[in-house]
């Protein structure tokens, strides 16, 4: 009989992959006068992130993006006050789920493949973000870098990963909506299951890492995922 292969654990990325960051735009059209400044603060906070970890630093994901708000204020000659940054840490803490979320994570589950989530911001006490937009159901554990200290990209944070699952980085596949984060789980010898949603795309650049998935609606991401690698199928 042929060797089965290992079930693949299918790790989640969280903001903007499952919860809708665009639940924010009100409170940047507010300050800024422009919803899109959101995409900005969000670049910024992505960046400053990636700094922090290749200087061998660590500040919790929250604060830099309180940071990064201010940051970006102080350029436009705008002022935060400290009502825009709770509002800013409520609105990031109860994000809904896109639409195609919960259909894509049921018919993963019964097809019989694992879930778990990996992200850049801190854990929380219950309810979580998870909780509150109805997802928690979906995954067996829910993994914050916090406990490496590394943001994403670092392959300490995928290995990490794999470690608690007791798995080879190879039985993971990291979907995601940011390249970015795809590139590092590929880079660490995990799949990378590419999600396009708005704003996120492929980097056409040599010695750029391909999604082994790609689609722009997770339904179907999750039908690819499915057709490859399900034991159910």
């Amino acid at each position: 009989m042929p060797e089965l292969k290992p079930t693949p654990i299918i790790v989640f990325d969280v903001n903007e992959t499952l919860l809708d960051i665009t639940t924010l735009n009100p409170l940047f059209e507010r300050i800024f006068g422009d919803a899109a400044a959101l995409r900005e603060w969000f670049a910024q906070l992505i960046l400053y992130s990636q700094t922090m970890t290749l200087s061998g630093l660590y500040t919790p994901f929250g604060e830099l993006a309180a940071g990064s708000l201010k940051m970006l204020a102080s350029t436009q000659g705008k002022t935060i006050a400290d009502t825009d940054l709770t509002e800013l840490k409520q609105l990031m803490a109860s994000m809904p789920a896109h639409a195609d979320v919960a259909p894509a994570l049921e018919r993963l589950r019964d097809a019989g493949l694992r879930m778990v989530t990996l992200t850049n911001s801190a854990s929380s006490p219950a309810p979580t973000a998870l909780d509150l937009a109805g997802l928690s159901q979906f995954f067996e554990r829910s993994f914050s870098v916090e406990s490496v200290k590394k943001f994403k990209p670092a392959a300490q944070t995928y290995q990490w990963v794999a470690d608690q699952m007791a798995v080879q980085p190879s039985e993971l596949i990291m979907v995601a909506c940011h390249l970015w984060d795809t590139i590092g789980a590929q880079a660490a010898g995990c799949k990378g299951a590419l999600l396009t949603r708005p704003h996120n795309a492929l980097l056409p650049a040599a010695n750029v890492p391909q999604p082994n998935f790609m689609a722009s609606h997770l339904a179907d991401l999750a039908e690819q995922i499915i057709a490859q690698t399900s034991p159910a199928q």
